[in-house]
């Protein structure tokens, strides 16, 4: 390989791992800065038994959703 393929393999990589990782947890509500954990190792699967086992905020009750704004504010 010519000098600097690796590099060139590394960001196709990361070209193809990010995007569905970044729709799954923004749909899932959580942040979407999260799908940067997967680029890491052991912190992928952390992160994936994480978001496996908590309650997602995009499934919570709408009413739960509307107290957790006012109180907010």
């Amino acid at each position: 390989m010519w000098f600097g393929g690796h590099w060139l393999f590394m960001l196709l990589w990361i070209a193809i791992i990010l995007p569905p990782f970044w729709q799954i947890f923004s749909k899932a509500g959580f942040s979407s800065w999260i799908s940067l954990l997967m680029l890491i190792p052991l912190a992928n699967l952390m992160v994936l038994y994480i978001v496996a086992s908590t309650e997602w905020p995009a499934l919570k009750p709408a009413a739960t959703r509307e107290d957790d704004q006012t109180r907010e504010e």
